[in-house]
């Protein structure tokens, strides 16, 4: 038996005749947050055999976070990088999933971004006449009439095909899918048990051709793939009541305020990188319930605060691909904020990748990043 040392842990290589023993599959999946999760779907839908491993936690990212697709990106009124990409595919993915576990999972709704200062118009009037911006904006109003229920003088946009996705339905669904067909474990990772072969990987009584990664913030600290620049982050979300109030748009103003039905709306989100203790904080409750005063004339009380872990990454771009000495060993992960909107089409270049050869996008392929893992690994 050989072995490979990986950040200080020995992780067995056996043979190339090794017997397959145990339960086979084509893929075993650890982790089943968002990215875990629409990448088993996609695989499945090949025809791959699955197995997925996770600890689910209430308060991962993917559980936390409000779900929001929106085409425009940040204070800057940028669009969203691949947009036109990105969006049919998600919009296909969620309206099949819906059909898939009858139950509402994609919300459609119009985003109303509200202009925050004179400036802010200026800035957005400059960038307007791009054609980059046909079918996504379907009006600028410069002034809004008053109204009783939102801050909403200065005007803003009207962001079309925006909307959220129900993310803790969805992988409830999908989780209790696989479980009734014996295809998920609940339980944490031991790296210690894990077996790299010549061309498949074997973990207890589990073989299977592909081994990928799908944790989220805890793949910072996978030895396999630690060397890949994570910039997690913390985000506090809240969930408000706002008696006598129903918007027909998603607000967007500093923090966005999501309608979810009958007077309940989620306020979010922070971000934190300094720290990344994974407990609530006043502060956080502070500065998201005063952005929300900011949007929100009505009052509304706080019924429950949420925190999470974002798997960011150092140029915001998510990280997909094969360990670069273990093409047995592959990542999918590393989607920050815009998970919902990113996660179906990558999902599917990235098995077309694995199992046709086609090329990854340079800007997710974790092969951009290869100096960084030359430059970790000791000279043998």
């Amino acid at each position: 038996m050989d072995y490979v040392l990986i950040a200080g842990s020995k992780l067995q290589i056996s043979a190339a005749h090794a017997v397959p023993w145990g339960m086979n599959y084509d893929y075993l999946v650890i982790g089943h947050g968002l990215a875990g999760a629409i990448l088993t779907c996609f695989l499945e839908k090949s025809g791959k055999t699955v197995l997925v491993i996770d600890a689910p936690k209430a308060s991962s990212a993917s559980r936390v976070a409000a779900g929001l697709i929106n085409p425009v990106a940040g204070k800057r009124f940028a669009k969203s990088w691949q947009v036109d990409a990105f969006l049919p595919a998600a919009a296909a993915f969620y309206q099949e999933m819906e059909d898939r576990y009858q139950t509402n999972l994609f919300f459609r709704k119009p985003i109303l971004k509200l202009f925050s200062s004179p400036e802010e118009q200026n800035n957005w009037m400059g960038k307007s006449t791009d054609a980059a911006w046909d079918g996504y904006i379907e009006t600028t109003h410069l002034q809004l009439p008053p109204s009783d229920s939102v801050h909403q003088e200065l005007g803003g946009l009207l962001i079309q095909q925006g909307g959220y996705v129900a993310l803790r339905t969805f992988l409830d669904a999908r989780q209790q899918d696989l479980q009734s067909r014996g295809l998920f474990r609940a339980e944490s990772f031991d790296f210690t048990r894990l077996e790299l072969l010549s061309e498949s990987v074997r973990y207890a009584d589990v073989q299977a051709r592909r081994i990928i990664f799908c944790e989220g913030a805890q793949g910072a600290q996978n030895p396999f793939f630690s060397w890949l620049p994570f910039s997690l982050n913390k985000g506090e979300i809240l969930d408000i009541n706002v008696p006598d109030f129903e918007a027909s748009y998603i607000y967007n103003k500093a923090v966005y305020v999501v309608p979810l039905g009958q007077y309940h709306y989620r306020v979010g989100a922070t971000y934190n990188w300094r720290n990344l203790e994974e407990q609530l904080t006043p502060e956080a409750r502070e500065e998201l319930s005063t952005k929300a005063q900011d949007i929100l004339k009505k009052p509304f009380t706080v019924e429950k605060q949420y925190v999470g872990i974002r798997p960011a990454v150092r140029d915001r771009k998510p990280l997909v691909g094969q360990h670069p000495d273990h093409p047995q060993v592959g990542i999918f992960n590393g989607m920050g904020s815009k998970g919902v909107l990113m996660a179906p089409l990558l999902a599917q270049q990235f098995i077309s990748a694995l199992e046709q050869k086609t090329p990854l996008w340079p800007e997710v392929n974790i092969a951009r990043y290869l100096s960084l893992y030359l430059a970790s690994t000791p000279n043998t």
